[in-house]
């Protein structure tokens, strides 16, 4: 194994912004100031996070409690906590409480300060899902306005391209963006504005349908599909994109989720399996942010069993004419952070379809320690399958120069082969 001073820097295809407050204030028409989002400081009235549903009630000035920044959006009251920026505070710190932006790490909004915490991290280039948009902008498609929900998702996407990957970035924070749920026709049009500027991956949701959205397993999707094909862009889907985390009751307490958060994944991989649209797409590539990748092997193997014997009467054998495992290494990637049992059984996975990730400044990030569980558990492996989980795998999928940069004039991805202090 290799030694700490040759550990690769590590391209992490998973971390998090929270958006500073000028996101959508300095790119929204002045007739939406006052609706669109913004940041209000207010008391917390009270807020549970049971049964995998998050419920914050936001007081009104003079109200007794504590005291938080607020994001404001039509009806939404979104309070900022300690859960979306919880790195450098102990474990036994870490509770879901409201917080301001003065009270988070600024690595979390500022893109000078998150540069010097990847270096602290022995991280190189990073992938960042969004805050307040949710992983895959839930809160947009939910508002009542469908002209400013475009305008948001517009804007959240120009601020990730043009100033959280600007160039004070260097090239080191890698753009995700986000679609209009609600329109395939309108999400591809995105998918390929963006692609034009070199924007390689975008968000989605892992089970549509808890969004009140079709299924991958209608056409309706196809549009988009077909943009993402075309242009290479990479469907990375978080955990919890669709708004439904795993839990087992209503009084389940969140430790039951946390668990098994990994469950959407395995649901969602199993759906594009079985869709057919990756014979439809040939260059569709899918990534499954902070899913972990122990559970992989089990569900390749059941869904090929299932695929050889069932297919007549499951409904698959007219458009899934390969073995779910084939499509899988073609076209899937596994991200995980924290995963002994699953780089044991890596043959079982594939090499070159697990990403590493820090979840960067979530509270099951590895942050400042990254490099040291990564070390610990891929101390069996060889340098050069270090390197690819590390961060070669992921400077292929997404694109990147060889040295691991982000920048519009780098390469589109081939195609698969087999195996801030807040202004108010």
């Amino acid at each position: 194994m290799e030694t700490q001073e040759t550990f690769p820097k590590i391209i992490s295809v998973d971390d998090h912004t929270v958006e500073p407050p000028h996101v959508w204030r300095d790119r929204l028409p002045s007739k939406y100031h006052d609706i669109g989002p913004r940041i209000v400081r207010a008391p917390l009235k009270e807020m549970t996070f049971m049964g995998g549903k998050f419920a914050p009630v936001m007081g009104e000035k003079g109200d007794d409690g504590p005291i938080g920044d607020w994001w404001v959006y039509e009806d939404l009251h979104r309070p900022l906590t300690r859960l979306d920026t919880a790195v450098g505070y102990d474990r036994d710190e870490i509770k879901l409480e409201v917080i301001t932006y003065e009270q988070m790490r600024p690595g979390s909004y500022d893109v000078t300060a998150r540069l010097a915490d990847m270096d602290v991290n022995h991280v190189q280039s990073a992938v960042c899902f969004p805050t307040f948009p949710r992983f895959c902008g839930q809160t947009f498609t939910e508002a009542k306005d469908r002209e400013l929900g475009l305008l948001g998702v517009r804007a959240y996407n120009d601020w990730m391209v043009e100033e959280w990957c600007g160039p004070q970035a260097r090239g080191r924070l890698i753009p995700l963006t986000l679609i209009p749920l609600w329109d395939a026709e309108l999400a591809a049009a995105e998918v390929r504005r963006n692609a034009a500027r070199g924007v390689r991956a975008v968000a989605f949701s892992e089970i549509p349908p808890h969004l009140g959205l079709p299924s991958i397993h209608t056409d309706e999707w196809d549009p988009f599909l077909r943009a993402c094909d075309e242009t290479g862009t990479v469907v990375a889907m978080h955990i919890g994109s669709s708004s439904k985390m795993p839990s087992t009751s209503a009084d389940a307490p969140p430790a039951v989720g946390s668990t098994i958060t990994f469950a959407n994944c395995c649901f969602s991989m199993v759906d594009w399996l079985m869709s057919g649209k990756f014979e439809r797409f040939p260059n569709l590539r899918i990534m499954y942010a902070e899913g972990q990748i122990g559970w992989i092997p089990y569900i390749l193997e059941r869904a090929d069993v299932v695929w050889e014997e069932n297919r007549a009467w499951g409904g698959v054998a007219d458009k899934v004419t390969r073995p779910p495992s084939e499509l899988f290494a073609d076209h899937v990637y596994g991200c995980f952070f924290d995963d002994a049992f699953g780089l044991r059984n890596l043959d079982s996975v594939g090499v070159g379809n697990v990403l590493y990730e820090t979840d960067y400044p979530h509270s099951d990030s590895t942050w400042p320690k990254s490099k040291e569980v990564g070390e610990s558990q891929m101390g069996h492996l060889a340098p050069d399958v270090v390197e690819r989980l590390v961060r070669g795998n992921a400077i292929e999928l997404l694109g990147l120069t060889d040295d691991g940069l982000w920048g519009p004039s780098a390469p589109a991805p081939s195609s698969p082969s087999p195996s801030p202090s807040a202004s108010r």
